[in-house]
């Protein structure tokens, strides 16, 4: 028997981080939720719907493309291994992902590369 999923349906969970994202933050550990994020996060940039785009996958499914943010101000020395997406209005830690580990200078400015989050069609 076969398994499918219509578009609307993945992109609907890709919204969410669309519609609610207000900043991504990047951390020495893993936040696990969104008070740990909030006081651990060593630099963290605003983020608008402007900054995602939702279409297509890379093999299947769907994804979100999280756009580049450059000349963020890093706020702690330490080294970054994690990025997180929040809503800082409603107090939630929405996605947390590893990242290549950076150090980062207190000071100094940083760059988010883009991103993508991909949800697979089910198999």
């Amino acid at each position: 028997m076969g398994k499918t999923v219509h578009n609307n349906v993945l992109d609907g969970a890709l919204n969410v981080i669309v519609n609610s994202v207000s900043h991504m933050t990047a951390h020495d550990t893993e936040p696990t939720l969104f008070a740990h994020s909030a006081t651990s996060a060593i630099c963290l940039a605003s983020m608008a719907a402007g900054d995602f785009t939702v279409g297509d996958g890379d093999t299947n499914g769907r994804k979100v493309e999280v756009g580049s943010k450059g000349g963020i101000n890093v706020d702690f020395t330490d080294d970054a291994n994690h990025v997180a997406m929040v809503n800082s209005n409603d107090g939630e830690l929405l996605y947390v992902t590893t990242a290549t580990s950076q150090a980062l200078t207190s000071g100094n400015t940083m760059n988010f590369q883009a991103w993508d989050i991909e949800i697979a069609d089910p198999t």
